[in-house]
């Protein structure tokens, strides 16, 4: 229950946040632009608070949080008095009526590189793209080793490991052989190329992710502390012993070790391992114990703890923070209309698209990691919030801002049984949109 409420407060966080500041571009510039404005409105239907300001605007905050709305004075929806005739929205040039309507995803965009911005300011803290490979999976048989380092994907460099999730993710929508730069153990680079052209089509990147079998940042298997005491310390295992095998079974990492010590000691509690000690192999033999260890449910331990993930942090001043965010900015944007063409032309399926479950629960998980990492989940929910605004659909910005460049080549505004026309198949494809996403979510969260 903790997760479900932590989810739907984070969510309404993200909302109120993204709304009000959308919808407070189409305010601000059309009060500039001389429009009146009677309602200002986060939500939908039924207001909860409202108060009148000093310049007659109504200010609510509504009971259903999915989105909001300027109700501006419009001759459209009834008549006008006529003192207020200038102030009303269609009498206004109609690049004035552009300008206000491009206000609200351009405030988004502001937003994401204000949010970007703070986000590099303040670091980022990540893991190292140190990975290993799941046996016979996809990545494995790319050549991926235990303890490779991503450098680079598809040529661009990757410092951490989020940055390698991002462009896998998108690489892996368009299912096409992905170039990698990995540096071994040994220090040396080799190039791989993983031939994600064998996945199967019409499946999300999560299933996709799994078909590949990358585990990121793999826990090296050494040993960073021996408790005192116990059967380790006995047998002679010291800080920095790096485990090859047990019972003559290979270790890769160290979660690896962990599982085999007690699916092992099971059998027999006497466990014969081989760890390197400065370049030497030496042959230790340890004697587990059934018991609780730090307050850990009872098992076989042995008593060592493992060395924690490689840290990495992003973190820039303020002038290289800006171009990091305005970089981020366009990588996401780019991103984002190579996807919805993938969804479009039926190379990506619809799969991947996520709805308010979905988003509830990525508010609620980065909000649990850090301000700098629900800053960054801030950005880019802002800026997909700009792009879907700004899609030619009618009932949204980008629908009106057809209409308008229809109005500058024409020479006069678009007739109101076209308008009407329009508004019913945006609301289709609108409901048919959320409606898929909100299947997802279900299919996801329910039924995976």
């Amino acid at each position: 229950m903790t997760s479900f409420f932590g989810s739907v407060f984070w969510l309404l966080v993200t909302l109120g946040v993204l709304v009000t500041f959308h919808e407070f571009g189409h305010y601000w510039v059309a009060r500039r632009c001389g429009v009146k404005v009677l309602r200002f409105s986060v939500g939908f239907g039924n207001a909860i608070w409202k108060r009148i300001g000093r310049d007659g605007t109504e200010y609510q905050i509504a009971a259903i949080p999915l989105g909001g709305y300027v109700k501006m004075l419009d001759a459209r929806e009834g008549e006008v008095d006529p003192a207020l005739r200038d102030q009303e929205f269609t009498s206004k040039p109609v690049w004035k009526r552009i300008a206000i309507v491009a206000a609200g995803p351009g405030f988004n965009l502001i937003f994401t590189l204000a949010a970007f911005w703070l986000m590099f300011m303040l670091g980022r803290p990540d893991v190292a793209p140190i990975v290993t490979a799941a046996p016979h999976s996809i990545a494995a048989e790319a050549g991926i080793q235990p303890g490779d380092r991503i450098i680079s994907i598809d040529d661009h460099a990757v410092a951490t490991w989020s940055d390698s999730l991002d462009t896998l993710a998108y690489a892996l929508l368009g299912r096409v052989p992905l170039p990698v730069t990995v540096r071994g153990n040994d220090g040396r680079s080799r190039q791989l190329v993983l031939p994600l052209n064998e996945l199967p089509p019409g499946q999300s990147v999560d299933k996709y992710m799994d078909k590949l079998g990358l585990d990121l940042n793999p826990v090296p298997p050494i040993v960073a502390t021996v408790l005192p005491g116990k059967p380790a310390a006995e047998g002679g295992m010291r800080g920095g012993d790096r485990i090859v095998s047990v019972n003559g079974e290979p270790v890769a990492d160290y979660v690896q070790f962990q599982q085999l010590v007690p699916k092992l000691a099971a059998t027999s509690p006497q466990l014969h391992l081989v760890v390197d000690r400065g370049g030497t192999k030496l042959p230790l033999t340890i004697t587990a114990r059934h018991e609780s260890l730090d307050g850990q449910p009872v098992s076989w331990v042995i008593g060592v703890q493992g060395m924690p993930r490689e840290p990495a942090i992003i973190q820039y001043g303020p002038w290289r923070a800006m171009g990091a965010a305005l970089q981020t900015t366009w990588d996401g944007t780019t991103r984002t209309f190579n996807m919805i063409g993938q969804m479009l032309s039926g190379k990506a399926s619809t799969n991947n698209l996520s709805g308010v479950i979905g988003i509830a629960q990525v508010a609620n998980a980065s909000a649990s990691m850090g301000l700098p990492w629900f800053l960054n989940f801030l950005a880019m929910v802002s800026l997909s919030l700009a792009i879907l605004n700004l899609l030619p659909i009618p009932v949204l910005d980008g629908g009106h801002l057809l209409y308008y460049v229809v109005e500058l080549i024409k020479g006069s505004p678009v007739s109101e049984q076209v308008m009407i026309v329009g508004q019913y198949i945006g609301l289709a494809l609108l409901f048919t949109l959320m409606g898929l996403a909100f299947f997802n979510d279900i299919h996801r969260t329910f039924l995976s």
